[in-house]
């Protein structure tokens, strides 16, 4: 077994890189930024349908109130995700352009919202078709984000533009020189459209559907399955924040069957597509990446090691609310040789065993997206419709995990006792470094805490201001997503990286070098020891600090 992680360890420099991958990442980063309109639209399909269960059904004048919010929000995400993926495509592209001669990201933004138009809506009396404007249309709101920001760095970088003298403002000489490009895309877009539609009778958007249409059913099969949650849970056993590489494989094909089986649902028939949000959020991650719930509260309550047990005391929690995080590297779980059976297997049978509810017991599928930070029951009973079904499910999948990771447990929970026993004093001691912190030095301070999304760079955003405000020190603390810092980021001294998204260090690196502020990038047990001990983590933020002074 340990020449196997030995071996999986040594593919971590590749993984890195896909994991960079600035296109998968522009993809990642543009589902971030749209989604409050995903949660947004999420409320009123609750609302409108949830009822129903229950024999309860709203007016049609009701419904149709509704049902407006979430057309005109959900409706038009492939048009929204065009845009935000290209802006941030130009962003990633725009760190090797010259700093006086970078891409206008708005206006590419607003370019590929033009070309995704042009390619994805049919023109009906009165107006357009919003068929493909929706979560149908994200695989060509991806093509069209990534051609639209490559061929803006065509013309930028070879200085094809109008260009104006040096009297005019600078705004009025960006718009001016945004022209040509612009006007580039939308016509390569405009004569591609007319061609395709004469040749195929159909918008772009519709056949890129039709052709991909396989690759979806394939992916919903039990190998596919396995092949997408097994990637997931051993790129994240290495160290690497699995869905970064995943997701943006899948996203498209998520929303196109979260929207389907809600389709069918309305419709009476039965949602059957098992690749949804949910099913990642809340049936292969439950509790987070490798399905860690039910081990942290195996370590919680039943380790008879005191370590483990204060492990999985303070981790649960946070893996309640599928921040895993501080059981992934304070037990630790990724890479160690005795989890990697079970982090890797459980999430693939959790998958299956929902795949068989679905197709072999008459469950539906997942139609609701909710927030990743759901608990991973009330995320499954809810986002399913609820009913008995799904309630027998969620329990039967506490079950299955329990007896998958118990014997692995128990090795675990054994090796740290005899540990614990060999130190004499049952706990593992830890050297203290004694480090004088200067309140001046941190003063007026701005500390920038990135993760995936938000929940585990919370942990150490909370230490430090716990720690600053005990000692009286004008600190100010935030957390933060990575993909959706660059707007924020020029606020901030300091940005810290936490350990699921430190691959991302020299990319960040060179967006702060330009800000001309500071970054750092955290490992794993050093990461969780700071959020467990907020003066520690004051005294580490102050030694990056004190190097600029």
């Amino acid at each position: 077994m340990d020449k196997l992680i030995q071996s999986i360890e040594k593919l971590k420099p590749y993984f890195d890189v896909i994991a960079r991958n600035k296109y998968l990442k522009a993809i990642k980063d543009g589902f971030i930024a749209s989604m409050p309109i995903v949660l947004f639209s999420s409320i009123f399909i609750l609302i409108a349908y949830i009822p129903n269960i229950f024999g309860f059904y709203w007016s049609e004048e009701i419904e149709g109130l509704l049902m407006k919010p979430y057309n005109y929000s959900m409706g038009i995400l492939g048009l929204v995700v065009a845009g935000t993926t290209c802006y941030n495509l130009t962003k990633a592209l725009n760190r090797d352009m010259p700093v006086d001669n970078p891409i206008n990201e708005i206006s590419t933004m607003m370019c590929a919202m033009v070309s995704f138009l042009v390619l994805a809506v049919d023109s009906i009396e009165g107006g357009f078709a919003n068929g493909y404007m929706g979560s149908k249309g994200l695989l060509t709101a991806f093509l069209v984000a990534f051609l639209t920001a490559n061929i803006y760095k065509f013309f930028i970088k070879r200085n094809i533009t109008i260009k104006m003298p040096d009297a005019v403002p600078p705004n009025i000489a960006q718009t001016f020189k945004d022209v040509i490009p612009f006007a580039v895309c939308v016509v390569l877009f405009t004569v591609f459209d007319y061609f395709f539609r004469k040749a195929f009778g159909m918008c772009f958007a519709q056949a890129v559907i039709q052709v991909f249409q396989p690759l979806f059913t394939a992916a919903d099969g039990y190998v596919g399955l396995a092949i997408i949650y097994g990637a997931m849970a051993m790129f994240w056993f290495v160290g690497i924040q699995g869905p970064a590489i995943v997701e943006p494989a899948v996203s498209a094909i998520y929303y196109v069957n979260i929207a389907n089986n809600l389709e069918l649902f309305q419709a009476g028939k039965h949602a059957t597509a098992i690749l949804t949000p949910g099913v990642q959020m809340f049936v292969a991650t439950l509790g987070g990446t490798g399905a860690t719930l039910i081990v942290t509260m195996m370590f919680a309550f039943i380790a008879k090691s005191k370590e483990l047990r204060a492990i999985g005391r303070a981790s649960s929690v946070p893996v309640i609310f599928g921040v895993n995080e501080p059981i992934l590297f304070g037990a630790p779980l990724i890479l160690n040789p005795v989890f990697f059976v079970p982090f890797i297997f459980t999430p693939i049978l959790n998958v299956w065993l929902f795949k068989i509810f679905v197709d072999f017991l008459g469950m539906n599928s997942f139609m609701y997206i909710l927030p990743w930070t759901t608990p991973g029951p009330l995320g499954l009973f809810l986002g399913c419709g609820m009913g008995l079904k799904v309630l027998i499910l969620a329990a039967a999948l506490l079950v299955m995990d329990f007896v998958i990771y118990y014997p692995f447990f128990k090795v675990y929970d054994h090796q740290k006792c005899e540990e614990e026993r060999e130190n004499g004093m049952g706990e593992v001691e830890e050297e203290e470094q004694q480090i004088e912190v200067d309140a001046a030095t941190l003063k007026s301070k701005r500390i920038l805490v990135l993760c995936a999304g938000g929940g585990t760079s919370g942990l150490l955003a909370n230490a430090l201001k716990k720690a600053a405000e005990e000692k009286n020190i004008p600190l100010i603390s935030a957390a933060g997503a990575y993909g959706a810092h660059m707007d924020i980021m020029k606020d901030y001294d300091l940005v810290v990286l936490a350990p699921q998204v430190a691959s991302f260090y020299q990319d960040l690196k060179a967006d702060t070098d330009r800000m001309g502020i500071k970054c750092v990038a955290c490992e794993g047990k050093q990461y969780i020891s700071l959020t467990r001990d907020p003066e520690a983590a004051l005294k580490f933020v102050f030694q990056i600090l004190e190097g600029e002074e």
